[in-house]
């Protein structure tokens, strides 16, 4: 429905039919949602966001393994913080940033170039620091924010691009990091290994500037702007529905392990013996099985019912954590680990759209929801990964080393494959509550 009938029913004054005609012609003047050149437009646009500005922290296993061999942060117990920050606060500030975004939609475009700025000033920021500490603020935090207010933005007006397919849309949205993330580990082991961090980081704040800047024209809503900052009442009655708890609890579940191998694969790697080289192919390779599930699984979530995937995908996961990753010697253990757990892990995310149009009249406010579990999984990762690897490595499962995270992981995974007990709750009628 267009932004402006949504105005018109809450201020307040009757409706009347001349108001009523202009409604049906604006409608008519809209283009179209789910197909059309200005649509694919569009997405081709937030594929390039993504390929450009999220590839950058999914891979940053590389940057922590650069660290942790530099003198000077060596001994510092919170590497992997940078690394965690800038998902995580995406991820816990969807609750606070969506409703802002919603509000202003006016406001929406300047998000977007504000936060585009904010990322790369993080990382030139970055590149001048001297401290683990100082890369937190910069690289960690400073980029994680700037990211949620542009990546926030770009969603909610996919949001109006994109209705029944909406699904297969977040997939090919998502697949731009993947893209990006099969070729970036490799690029960013030789940066640092040849001009060390710091060139590294002004070297990528260059590319995301080249990239971004000439896809901003096509990065605009499809509704018309208001000044009016009073949309329609949230509906909050998924509060009330236990599908709403057992999806919560699966997201939790699956966050709390998701991204333990793309901070720790590099140096696994390393520890069983094999190049920097092969630590970077590794995440590329995770990467090309992300892009697999992102696009599969996303076709598959607008056909399909919800429930089968929400067990597929983690206890898939599981399996392969279990399995591949912990009796891993070889190399060719390790490929099929980074693949099967790239492609079935990565492709849950895709499954929160539906559960928004499940639950919800604003399916937006539920994704903020899951993306606030997920950012809460992501920063407690940080320390309990920092307690689960202990002692030498061994011949023993997972190195010995390695063996309690990978346990965790699997663990974590089978949890969220629980998720699929939702569909006991999905014949409830869906509650409805306006504040």
């Amino acid at each position: 429905m267009a932004m402006s009938i949504e105005l018109a029913n809450v201020s307040g004054h009757p409706p009347n039919t001349e108001r009523d005609n202009d409604d049906d012609e604006l409608i008519t003047a809209l283009p179209p949602a789910d197909e059309g050149s200005q649509a694919w437009k569009y997405l081709l646009g937030c594929f390039i966001v993504e390929a450009a500005l999220w590839a950058f922290p999914v891979t940053f296993g590389v940057f922590q393994k650069h660290y942790s061999q530099l003198p000077q942060f060596q001994s510092s117990p919170n590497i992997a913080m940078i690394g965690i920050l800038p998902s995580s606060l995406y991820f816990l500030g969807a609750p606070i940033i969506t409703p802002l975004v919603n509000r202003y939609q006016k406001w929406q475009r300047h998000m977007v170039v504000v936060g585009w700025a904010g990322c790369v000033l993080s990382l030139i920021a970055a590149s001048f620091v001297n401290s683990i500490g100082g890369l937190i603020v910069t690289q960690g935090a400073g980029y994680g924010v700037s990211f949620s207010l542009l990546y926030l933005a770009v969603l909610r007006m996919l949001d109006e691009w994109f209705v029944r397919r909406r699904g297969l849309a977040y997939g090919i949205l998502s697949a731009g990091g993947g893209v990006s993330g099969m070729g970036l580990p490799f690029l960013l082991e030789y940066l640092l290994s040849k001009h060390g961090f710091r060139t590294t980081l002004r070297t990528v704040a260059i590319a995301q500037v080249v990239l971004v800047a000439p896809v901003l024209p096509l990065l605009k809503g499809r509704l018309p702007t208001t000044s009016q900052g009073a949309l329609r009442a949230l509906d909050l009655g998924f509060f009330r529905h236990p599908l709403f708890y057992v999806f919560a609890f699966s997201n939790l579940a699956q966050a709390f392990g998701y991204y333990i191998p793309s901070l720790y694969l590099p140096s696994f790697a390393s520890e069983a013996g094999f190049s920097g080289f092969v630590g970077a192919m590794l995440l590329s390779l995770n990467n090309l099985g992300n892009i697999m599930g992102w696009v599969i699984f996303g076709f598959l979530s607008d056909r399909i019912d919800v429930h089968i995937l929400v067990f597929l995908l983690p206890f898939a996961s599981a399996v392969s954590a279990f399995v591949l990753w912990g009796f891993a010697r070889s190399l060719g253990l390790l490929i099929a680990f980074s693949l099967v757990y790239g492609w079935f892990a990565g492709a849950f995310v895709i499954l929160w759209p539906r559960f928004g149009i499940m639950l919800s009249d604003d399916p937006q406010v539920v994704y903020s929801l899951m993306a606030f579990g997920k950012g809460i999984g992501n920063l407690a990762i940080g320390p309990i990964s920092g307690e689960l690897i202990r002692g030498g490595v061994s011949a023993g499962y997972g190195l010995g080393r390695y063996r309690a995270l990978i346990i965790f992981l699997g663990s974590s995974m089978l949890g969220s494959s629980l998720g699929a007990m939702g569909v006991y709750f999905r014949s409830r009628p869906r509650p409805r509550f306006s504040p």
